[in-house]
């Protein structure tokens, strides 16, 4: 998706709101944001988006997060670049209704999340978590031939992705080199990639479900994804099969997965998000031996934050240049 802005008629406001993945401006960083905003610039950075209520007024551009109380605070705004993968907290009304353009990190995250992805995988298919937990116990016989005789190799296995994003990317390409075989679906027509020759519509997601060794659910979320890994969703899979989600926990249907892991129609789940975060002590996905989580940490790198900061840089130079951003949100779409 393609967006161009009005070339502005006078030095541009900026303000900037450290998040997260964007927890510290360098003065070198700033120096760089000042230059790509052109001549006259007013560049304002601030620790946190509760912070950037007092300087919203006179903003023309919002690097950060921007909640709804933040949006409304900002009457001159024409253009948000976010410090976020998912842009579902964006999602309200008002801002979906109005002219202000989105951007962000679509297309550049991926190779860590992936690399999350599959250190969760190793650890179901390689017994590592099992080792791990048994610490010396492992060396008993008993429990070494548990782990030895109940090991999986990936190569020759089938990875299915849903939604072949950048996550879905980054993952087709550690598939391809485990030895994997890899099909990928999307909603929409992408080019293939990373050892995926044809990315099919989602018209082949049952095909897939059932087919899959290893399944990746990559989607953005949005109503018509909510919750749709349900049970039904896990009884389609093969017994076998493990369940990978490194995205957005709200897609999963909590009891579903966990009725499946109960019942055993599934041979796993590995994930960094979960249904609900943070995930309740008391949750049942904690006892459960083929489950295997990390906290919602699969987003950082020590590259994320300058990557997209360099993106909007570009960005700010197109903006004053007449060219199309690059990032660009469908807010209609969610993403």
């Amino acid at each position: 998706m393609n967006a161009q802005l009005p070339i502005p008629d006078k030095p541009l406001n900026v303000l900037v709101t450290k998040t997260l993945t964007l927890s510290d401006v360098s003065a070198e960083e700033e120096a760089m944001i000042a230059e790509a905003a052109g001549p006259g610039a007013v560049v304002t950075i601030v620790d946190s988006p509760k912070e950037g209520v007092d300087y919203a007024a006179d903003a023309d551009v919002i690097l950060g997060i921007t909640p709804k109380w933040l949006f409304e605070a900002a009457p001159n705004l024409k253009w948000v670049h976010a410090t976020a993968s998912g842009v579902d907290m964006f999602m309200y009304e008002d801002f979906i209704d109005s002219d202000v353009t989105l951007t962000g990190e679509k297309g550049l995250v991926g190779g860590h999340l992936a690399d999350t992805a599959f250190g969760l995988l190793l650890a179901l298919t390689r017994r590592i978590k099992t080792a791990i937990e048994l610490g010396p116990e492992g060396w008993t016989l008993e429990n070494r031939e548990m782990m030895r005789f109940s090991e999986i190799e990936l190569e020759g296995l089938t990875m299915g992705i849903v939604g072949f994003g950048g996550t879905g990317r980054h993952l087709a390409r550690r598939a391809v080199a485990f030895g994997m075989n890899v099909r990928a679906i999307d909603a929409f027509p992408v080019p293939p990639s990373d050892g995926v020759t044809e990315v099919e519509g989602m018209e082949a997601l049952d095909e897939l479900v059932g087919v899959s060794d290893v399944l990746a659910v990559g989607l953005p979320l949005t109503e018509e994804t909510r919750a749709m890994c349900d049970y039904e969703f896990f009884r389609a899979m093969k017994p076998t099969a493990i369940f990978l989600n490194v995205t957005r926990g709200e897609i999963i249907d909590g009891p579903g997965l966990e009725q499946a892991l109960r019942e055993g129609i599934i041979g796993g789940a590995a994930l960094d998000v979960a249904p609900i975060e943070p995930l309740p002590a008391d949750s049942p996905l904690w006892s459960f031996d083929n489950c295997v989580m990390t906290p919602h940490t699969a987003g950082a790198s020590q590259y994320r934050g300058r990557r997209n900061l360099e993106r909007f840089c570009r960005n700010l130079v197109a903006l004053r240049e007449g060219r199309d951003l690059e990032g660009v949100v469908d807010k209609q779409a969610g993403f």
